[in-house]
């Protein structure tokens, strides 16, 4: 099994900046990918990046350019947001996979002035 904890979610004006990080522990040797998903009020469930351990990181069109996603090691993995925009509110996963089986409890991401 593996464990997912999210950490960084807030309130930011439109505009700024938010760092959210996913913690994994547990069985992470067989990690292959990580991602970030978000749900907004109301919608679907939503990919917004992924780093696969090889390759390089893909992105959803509305957040290229603004978000990236990183990590340090495989038990830490980032989504740097800049240039924040309303419609970026939304609980914000992570996930793990193979097959995105683990996911985080989510962080709350609101942008409001």
């Amino acid at each position: 099994q593996v464990q997912l904890v999210e950490s960084g979610g807030g309130l930011v004006q439109p505009g700024g900046s938010l760092r959210l990080s996913c913690a994994a522990s547990g069985s992470i040797f067989n990690i292959n990918v990580m991602a970030w998903y978000r749900q907004a009020p109301g919608k679907e469930r939503e990919l917004v990046a992924i780093m696969p351990r090889i390759g390089g990181a893909q992105y959803a069109d509305p957040v290229k350019g603004r978000f990236t996603i990183s990590r340090d090691n495989i038990k830490n993995t980032y989504l740097q947001m800049n240039s924040l925009r309303p419609e970026d509110t939304a609980i914000y996963y992570c996930a793990a996979g193979p097959a995105y089986k683990y996911w985080g409890q989510g962080t709350q991401v609101t942008v409001s002035s």
